[in-house]
């Protein structure tokens, strides 16, 4: 007689509105794909009302808009497999969902994505950076250190613009239960994890890259406008010099014919 098949373990999870969070690691491994599927489209893309900050207005939002465009550009151009997001809901296996200005994961697809959910990508985040401006300070240069080293992310940056303080943090070892505090060289703050150091100058944060910073999205346009015009520029110089070469060959030609025809009225 032949023994019943096992029946599969049927794992269900239901999302809390008021505290949204991803399914406990050993949950999720039990949960079929179409239920992790279903969860992950469950989850909430807004943050709940404790960690809602109010709004903080252009200099926050071109302060964020500009890093991650050159970060993003940089790394394109070094076809070097990165994902770089901002304002995007994190959920760490039975944690509160949580949502850095920048967050960075390295090797991994860079494509379009809603949330990051740690158990679905396989990967949790290398780096997380909060630009502070008119938000919650406290969060982030004091809460956020202790948060995110227990949640394991490698590298967390904090640059309070209203201040011009710039910090860094690092988990020196695998496993480490707290940060270390990045030590700024030549007044930048290394980030392992970019290959990358960061600074401030004047009011604006900056990567570099050796001796060269970054540049974002507008300064690379404003260097292919200045490009361009340039390139008008010689192209219609170059008509120019053109035209009048036309010119003078043209007069000497008339002169020519001038010339021969008085020579032949003298024979």
């Amino acid at each position: 007689m032949l023994s019943p098949m096992p029946l599969r373990k049927v794992v269900l999870w239901s999302v809390d509105e008021d505290d949204p969070r991803a399914p406990p690691q050993v949950v999720w491994d039990g949960m079929s794909a179409a239920k992790r599927a279903h969860v992950v489209d469950s989850l909430p893309r807004e943050l709940p009302a404790t960690e809602a900050c109010p709004p903080e207005g252009d200099v926050h939002y071109e302060a964020v808009a500009r890093t991650r465009s050159s970060l993003r550009g940089h790394f394109r151009r070094l076809r070097r497999r990165i994902y770089v997001g901002n304002g995007l809901p994190v959920y760490y296996p039975a944690e509160a969902m949580f949502s850095p200005d920048l967050l960075a994961v390295l090797d991994v697809e860079d494509r379009t994505r809603n949330s990051w959910v740690v158990s679905a990508e396989g990967k949790g985040l290398d780096l997380a950076l909060e630009i502070h401006w008119l938000g919650h300070r406290l969060k982030d240069v004091q809460r956020n250190v202790v948060r995110y080293a227990a949640l394991g992310i490698g590298e967390y940056f904090v640059c309070d613009l209203r201040r011009l303080v710039l910090r860094g943090y690092r988990l020196v070892e695998s496993g480490a239960a707290s940060y270390e505090p990045v030590v700024p060289q030549g007044g930048r703050l290394s980030s392992m994890a970019l290959g990358l150091e960061l600074a401030l100058e004047g009011d604006r944060l900056r990567f570099y890259h050796g001796l060269a910073a970054l540049p974002d999205a507008d300064e690379l346009i404003a260097r292919l406008d200045a490009g361009v015009a340039a390139a008008k520029e010689r192209a219609e110089s170059e008509a120019q010099r053109a035209e009048d070469a036309e010119r003078r060959l043209a007069e000497a030609l008339a002169r020519i014919e001038q010339l021969e025809a008085e020579l032949s009225g003298k024979r």
